[in-house]
């Protein structure tokens, strides 16, 4: 009894022992960094990013496909960590609204952001039952607004800029964001096609030009206009796209990418992409 007291002892001390480490690693994962940080996380066909503003403040564009978005948000988040202080939903299609269903029933979400689109499915329904019985405060996205992350990061709302909940293109209705950090600049494009690119060279000219763009449309042949990608002329554009079969990124889009940006990345190619800002600079995490 003594001896297997002992061997008992010491594997009670060596518990103690992981979880103390366990719980200074999330404490440590817990502290704000001071950075920004933007993560365009792979889920397949379908758009999902990530930011954690140098004060630690936290919110997802889109929810992807699926359950996707629950398996590659653990790996960018603080360990433990359930709670998010938004999501945006740039518009109602299924692959970039599925995920927030499956995260609504799994982690605590302060503010819905929307365009306002109405669509009338399953999916949609069920995202807008989930955010009602969570009584999550929404808010229509609309061009001038603003949500303040903190350490003086920023998401700027460019468009819509006019009511469309009964816009029968729900992709030309989408919610366009522009990040601002210091000196550093992320263009998020959701799904609109060159006709809403054209609207915004017209309102913001070279206003859009960003360190980074998430590609518009998975690189539809129908988005990333010569004339939009020359005026924004991002030192890397980045593509979230998985196997499908529109033939995403298409050869069109991929060619007018080449002439006038820097590095193009795509999530089916290297995975999920990180990046952090200190206010004057991106660096490529992964």
């Amino acid at each position: 009894m003594q001896k297997f007291w002992h061997y008992r002892s010491y594997f009670f001390i060596g518990f103690l022992a992981l979880v103390t480490a366990a719980i200074w690693v999330a404490v440590f994962a817990a502290t704000p960094s001071g950075v920004l940080t933007v993560a365009v996380l792979d889920v397949g066909q379908g758009d999902s990013i990530y930011i954690e503003s140098p004060t630690g403040q936290q919110l997802v564009i889109d929810g992807g496909p699926g359950s996707a978005l629950l398996h590659a948000l653990p790996d960018v988040m603080p360990i433990g960590d359930r709670s998010l202080d938004a999501i945006v939903e740039t518009h109602p299609d299924a692959d970039h609204i599925s995920g927030f269903v499956e995260l609504l029933a799994r982690y605590s979400v302060e503010l819905f952001i929307k365009p306002g689109i109405e669509k009338d499915t399953a999916t949609a329904r069920a995202l807008e039952r989930g955010v009602a019985d969570k009584k999550i405060p929404t808010y229509l996205a609309r061009r001038g607004m603003w949500l303040e992350l903190g350490g003086g990061a920023e998401l700027r709302i460019l468009y819509p800029d006019r009511d469309v909940s009964h816009t029968t293109k729900t992709n030309d209705g989408g919610v366009v964001a522009r990040l601002v950090y210091g000196k550093t600049t992320v263009l998020f494009m959701a799904d609109v096609s060159s006709a809403v690119e054209s609207r915004l060279v017209l309102l913001d000219g070279s206003g859009l030009k960003s360190d980074i763009l998430k590609v518009a449309h998975h690189g539809s042949k129908y988005s990333s206009a010569s004339a939009f990608i020359s005026t924004v002329s991002p030192a890397a554009a980045v593509i979230s796209v998985g196997k499908n079969s529109y033939g995403h990124p298409t050869d069109q889009a991929l060619s007018r990418l080449a002439a006038y940006s820097g590095e193009i990345l795509r999530t089916d190619q290297a995975g999920t992409i990180v990046f952090v800002s200190d206010g004057k600079n991106f660096v490529r995490t992964r």
